[in-house]
């Protein structure tokens, strides 16, 4: 389902007032071409609610179910259209009437359809006119509110009286001679409705807005405009809310490659913000819109939407925000890159699938397929009523606290055997080991105490790997990068330590093959910052292995390596790009250009033909195979792409909305930890795990690659999450590690991201 029609969906909400019963019709114009009248809910109920923004509310009209209707509406509908919102404002022009026969009428302008349409909510005969007469001085009241930012008691008789409009409203027909049925959803000429639309236009008041930019900062120069719609995204109703039809959006460039978006009105400016990756860009060319979060001066965060009229604008708007956030990231002119890596960055963060998407899987992977699908559809499901705990899933949920692994510092890293059932978490200058359990747990096993170099130094490793099927572990000692050490996990020491080069200061290192740690290969990979190298420890010596060593003159900023089962080498680098190996010592195959951010971790499938790359703010997967000419079948780390058919990423980014709602909950920005494939010998990829901040989010990579918008589901718990990996063997059982505490949790127990899954933290690994 996509975005824009998830936050169609409804949930309770405080009511001012409302009329229990009545009917919604859409009147149009005498000059419409389209017809008089048209019934949307012959059964209806209007209320008056409050939104999450102050001073803001708004009129909503629900469709009333008979017993027994809406099962047989559903089968007979794919899609429903059951509730429609109205910000309330004085541009509405709301105002009441009576029809012919007695009835009270109440009617407000439809501001995205023609000269004079009007939506009119006609009340059953049995209305008291207490209600009436209630809803529609709370309705003006709403008005003032809005209008003068302050509260409507603070308002006297004669000051309401400034939002009463008096127009001609006529009486719509019965809903015997509607025009369609109840369930359909009103158009308007080239124009698809959705719940963005159906709401009340006028200029947007938000809590912490900042001045224009050119009242603040020297503008160098515009480097273009687009007019557009703007919505604000209000978590009580999930529902993008129309603040402004008519606003301009201004991408300013103030010079040492800082740009500014302004989005203003005819009135006054409503939004100015520097452009950087954490406004979490995502375009929509179905729904012509650009979505983005924007922070506040008090950190908080809020989900906005720019609608344009067209794709070809909304093209030009995209093409002008993704130059300013590439040079402000590479710090380096657009125009003066070539056109293939440009066209790369503006289709890399389009909402689009990814291009040429997998043939359909075989027979004999359809039940593995059923199975995947039944896990996301648990998380689909309705989540629990308040009175429930969110953790108390006995049955997938079944993991140990392990708490008894404790010392001065926190949790920092995580290593998961693939040759036993172990996993190792560092914790300052300590290195404790759990059992995995055939329930699938983790059960504290001892501690490594006072991590030490053989000369008695203490050190707390900034990164370690498992070695020589799990029987050692290689630790890298923050304060000497061009030595590494050598841990005899069955004695618990430190019983060597390994000098690479002196000239080579290592930023990573990964096994020599993908699975390489379950064998007693010796040897394995490392990089510096502008190198990448085979190190073998049984050399006299340095321990770099000069015949495979790569390096490169200018400065690469290598940040991450990762190697497929063949061994081939995917390198990353901090200004964003990725080169593709397909053995050390030459030039690489193919080269992945940059979309700016730096890459901070790197996976690859074990056949290579998956590559995940994580961002602060995103993940990219991208496909490594190529898909046609003479090399079509092979891979990038063999033969480079052809210069117009490099392979074009797939974004994954959490909804907009959805970090927005993190992120008043947490208040802490959005920052990916690596994200990892499942993996295992002879087992296929099929899903992806990072974290940020307190959750867990795992994406199905079937759904990604149908183009699914939200493919992922989330588990929050009440501490930050400082690494996460799955199970070696399994798709479905990850384990995770708190600052505290670390434990594995079961897939199932994560839910969709709605308001209350994104709200409700697990308080700890229960045991």
């Amino acid at each position: 389902m996509n975005f824009l029609k998830r936050v169609l969906g409804s949930s309770p909400k405080q009511e001012l007032v409302s009329i229990p019963s009545g009917r919604l019709y859409l009147s149009r114009s005498q000059n419409s071409v389209k017809g008089y009248s048209e019934c949307i809910f012959k059964d209806a109920v209007a209320s008056v609610r409050r939104t999450t923004t102050e001073f803001h509310y708004q009129i909503v009209v629900q469709r009333a179910y008979e017993e027994g209707e809406e099962q047989l509406e559903d089968e007979e509908y794919e899609e429903s259209f059951d509730e429609y919102t109205f910000l309330i404002d004085e541009a509405l022009q709301f105002r009441e009437s009576r029809s012919d026969e007695g009835q009270a009428i109440f009617a407000w302008k439809d501001l995205l359809g023609d000269p004079g349409d009007l939506y009119e909510f006609v009340c059953d005969d049995a209305t008291d006119s207490s209600v009436i007469k209630d809803f529609f001085r709370v309705v003006l009241q709403c008005q003032y509110e809005r209008k003068y930012n302050k509260p409507s008691k603070l308002a006297t008789d004669e000051d309401l009286t400034e939002f009463i409009h008096v127009g001609h409203t006529q009486s719509p027909p019965s809903p015997k001679v509607a025009a369609s049925p109840a369930r359909s959803a009103p158009t308007t000429p080239g124009r698809r409705r959705s719940s963005v639309q159906a709401t009340a236009v006028a200029p947007a008041t938000p809590g912490a807005v900042s001045t224009a930019m050119d009242e603040k900062y020297k503008v160098k120069s515009v480097l273009g405009l687009d007019e557009a719609e703007l919505h604000i995204f209000d978590a009580s109703t999930g529902v993008f809310l129309l603040q402004d039809n008519a606003v301009t959006a201004s991408v300013k460039d103030l010079g040492n490659w800082a740009y500014w978006l302004d989005v203003a009105s005819a009135k006054k400016p409503v939004l100015a913000f520097l452009i950087t990756p954490d406004i979490n860009p995502v375009f929509n060319y179905e729904h012509l819109s650009f979505i983005f979060n924007y922070y506040s001066d008090d950190g908080s965060a809020s989900s906005w939407l720019l609608r344009f009229k067209d794709a070809d604008t909304l093209e030009h708007f995209q093409e002008i925000l993704m130059r300013a956030l590439w040079e402000s990231l590479n710090q380096q002119s657009w125009v003066k890159a070539n056109y293939d890596e440009r066209d790369y960055v503006l289709q890399a963060f389009n909402d689009m699938t990814m291009e040429d998407a997998p043939p359909e899987v075989e027979e004999e992977e359809e039940e593995e397929e059923e199975e995947e699908e039944e896990e996301f559809e648990d998380a689909d499901k309705e989540v629990r009523p308040e009175t429930e705990t969110y953790d108390e899933d006995e049955d997938y949920d079944n993991q140990l606290g392990n708490r008894e692994f404790q010392g001065e510092g926190k949790n920092s890293q995580l290593a998961v055997g693939y040759k036993h059932d172990r996993s190792f978490v560092v914790r300052g200058n300590k290195l404790g080991v759990f059992k995995h359990t055939p329930e699938n747990t983790l059960a504290f096993s001892t501690t490594i105490d006072n991590l030490r170099t053989p000369d008695g130094k203490s050190f707390s490793p900034a990164k370690v790997m498992l070695h020589a099927e799990d029987s050692s572990m290689i630790l890298q000692n923050p304060n000497n990068k061009n030595s590494l050490y050598s841990m005899d996990l069955e004695y618990g020491k430190v019983v060597d330590e390994w000098k690479i080069h002196e000239d080579v200061p290592i930023t990573s290192f990964t096994p020599s093959k993908k699975f390489s740690q379950m064998t007693s290969e010796p040897t394995f990979v490392g990089i510096s910052d502008n190198s990448l190298f085979r190190v073998d420890p049984r050399l006299a010596g340095d321990k770099l292995v000069d015949s495979e060593h790569q390096s490169y003159a200018t400065k690469s900023a290598f940040s991450a390596v990762a190697t497929t089962d063949m061994g081939h080498l995917a390198v990353a680098s901090a200004k964003g790009d990725i080169r593709l190996y397909d053995r050390l010592g030459i030039r690489a195959k193919t080269q992945i250009p940059a979309l700016g951010e730096a890459i901070i971790g790197l996976d690859v499938s074990a056949d290579g033909h998956w590559i995940l790359a994580t961002c602060k703010t995103y993940l990219l997967l991208i496909d490594a195979s190529i898909k046609d000419g003479k090399y079509a079948g092979q891979l990038g780390f063999q033969r480079s792409f052809a210069k117009d058919s490099k392979p074009r990423p797939k974004c994954l980014q959490l909804s907009p909305e959805h970090v927005a709602q993190m992120q008043a909950e947490t208040k802490q920005p959005l920052s990916f930890t690596q994200g990892h494939f499942n993996t295992g010998v002879n087992s296929k990829e099929t899903t992806i795990v990072s974290s940020s901040g307190p959750y867990v989010m795992t994406w199905n990579l079937k759904q990604i690659l149908r183009g699914d918008k939200t493919s992922y589901i989330i588990k929050r718990y009440s501490d930050r999450v400082t690494a996460d990996n799955f199970k070696f063997g399994s798709d479905k059982n990850v384990i995770v590690a708190l600052p505290d505490d670390v434990g594995m949790v079961n897939k199932r127990s994560f839910k969709k991201p709605t308001r209350e899954s994104i709200a409700t933290p697990v308080k700890a690994f229960r045991g």
